[in-house]
């Protein structure tokens, strides 16, 4: 499966129309000393600047607790650049990038805070001309969303969203609560500030470049939309695993949980891109409400319904890639009687016309066999004549797979006959991989969604109404374990599938998981 037609110089370049819209702005980063900045924030910007799709005149400034200069931030720039980018660190580029980092020191619970902000921002942006646009992006704790929101509005630092000049937007980083209570009031907070238009709720797993063609692949090809609903589509399996283990993260996590953590952003949304009815535009949000109409549609999970409807589980000592490693309740800051699941399985079903009965199965865990997102859709078995005449040995039904990590591509199991003076058939898989069809490399998930933010495109971010929504059906979920809670969770060793709970939510419908 290899693109045959490769795009001419008469095409529009996707390059090209981004720069045209590309304004003049300073990006504001709250938590910039901290890892994501370093990694995924800094090293995007600069990948944006070397592929020309930054604006001339940017600037970015730094916020946090630790007490930096301008030269010491540019040092942690540079670092991460030179070990996270996608492209190698040009010495002329980086000297462009470079003088355009500042960084600012403070407390941002302490108001006057937001004044040094302020004229820090206005020493920055005068000698680049820049005409005050700017985005801020909350890379903190969500319990500091709020503070930092009502201290740049104090301070007039926020546009109106009628303003025609300049913009202002706001870039939230999850989790955006714990539960739906939580999540309402930190929308509250930001909205009492931010216009909902000039919000942009970011989850990187809607920045990969898969996840972004699934919408081509369903609605720009016509093979496959005729056949996407529960007439030829048996069921989907959607799977994130992970092979890390908590290690120092797993104080954090036992106030999360995979559901949390995992299932009611990244995995509900990848459900909505392959659920979703087909948008009447590409305007973003007809689309949002194409997604938005997918968490309307979920079958709740309530009370005892959660026993037969999921799994959780934590891993235990076991061996991942050769190294021996401790169970869950063994890591630090774990309580030794915690509930915390790092594995969850469910049953999910959407409750409209396209998808009557067709179970959708998720499951994601920590401490698994390998890293790998992959989204399965199988199709109904052919009838039993012919070519599948054998109940003894059935034909394998065809299988779209499309791989979001750590390799991009898609792959399509058909039958075909081996060769020979007999009829007998065989699986056999077409096979794409984004890397072998393409020269350039794939764009990292956050420069795609920065470069999103500043061309005010909100089709990839996600809105209240879904963040409340996805929350609303996930916390059914959560009550109903405390309600019939169990003092020890099943448990899975290190390195493993997971537990016997979640084959059995799966096998008593006749499947099974898939090695992906």
């Amino acid at each position: 499966m290899t693109p045959t037609t490769p795009a001419t110089s008469s095409t529009p370049s996707v390059k090209a129309s981004r720069k045209a819209i590309t304004q003049p702005c300073t990006v504001v980063i709250f938590g910039a000393s901290g890892d994501l900045t370093r990694r995924k924030l800094l090293p995007a910007l600069y990948n944006l600047m070397l592929d020309g799709l930054l604006p001339e005149n940017f600037a970015v400034l730094g916020l946090g607790r630790k007490d930096l200069s301008n030269e010491d931030f540019r040092v942690i720039a540079r670092e991460g650049i030179e070990q996270f980018s996608r492209q190698t660190l040009q010495t002329e580029k980086w000297e462009l990038f470079h003088n355009r980092l500042f960084y600012c020191a403070g407390d941002i619970s302490a108001s006057e805070y937001y004044a040094t902000i302020r004229d820090r921002l206005k020493a920055i942006e005068t000698p680049f001309n820049l005409s005050g646009n700017r985005i801020f992006y909350l890379a903190i704790p969500p319990n500091s969303f709020a503070p930092a929101c009502e201290g740049l509005h104090q301070v007039g630092l926020i546009a109106p969203p009628s303003s025609t000049d300049i913009y202002s937007r706001v870039i939230v980083e999850k989790p955006i609560g714990h539960d739906l209570a939580s999540a309402q009031t930190i929308n509250t907070a930001i909205g009492n500030v931010f216009d909902e238009s000039q919000i942009y709720r970011i989850d990187h797993y809607l920045g990969k470049e898969t996840v972004q063609n699934i919408m081509v692949m369903r609605f720009a090809n016509s093979i496959f939309e005729p056949l996407w609903n529960h007439k030829y589509i048996d069921h989907v399996q959607l799977t994130v695993s992970e092979a890390v283990t908590l290690g120092s993260r797993a104080a954090y996590y036992e106030g999360a949980g995979a559901l949390r953590d995992m299932v009611q952003n990244h995995i509900l949304q990848l459900l909505c891109l392959i659920a979703m009815e087909p948008p009447y535009s590409l305007d973003p949000d007809v689309v949002r409400n194409a997604r938005m109409d997918v968490l309307r549609g979920l079958r709740p999970i309530r009370g005892k319904e959660v026993e037969a409807m999921t799994a959780r589980a934590q891993y235990a000592h076991g061996t991942i890639n050769g190294q021996e490693v401790p169970g869950y309740r063994r890591e630090e800051g774990v309580q030794p009687d915690s509930t915390t699941e790092t594995y969850v399985a469910l049953k999910v079903f959407v409750e409209n016309w396209r998808w009557a009965g067709v179970p959708f199965y998720i499951r994601t865990g920590k401490a698994m066999p390998k890293r790998a997102t992959e989204i399965a859709v199988q199709f109904k078995e052919i009838p039993q004549i012919l070519f599948n005449a054998d109940p003894q040995a059935p034909q394998a039904p065809n299988l779209l797979k499309l791989r979001i990590q750590p390799e991009e591509g898609m792959a399509m199991r058909i039958v075909s006959k081996v060769p020979g003076t007999k009829a007998h058939t065989h699986p056999v898989e077409m096979d794409f991989q984004y890397g072998d069809a393409f020269d350039a490399p794939s764009p990292e998930a956050y420069e795609r969604l920065l470069l999103d933010v500043m061309t005010g495109d909100t089709s990839l971010f996600m809105r209240r109404d879904a963040v409340e929504a996805s929350w609303k059906w996930v916390t059914d979920i959560l009550e109903g374990w405390k309600e019939h809670g169990t003092k020890w969770l099943p448990e899975y060793p290190a390195g493993t599938w997971g537990p016997i709970e979640a084959d059995r939510l799966i096998q008593t419908d006749g499947h099974h998981w898939r090695e992906v």
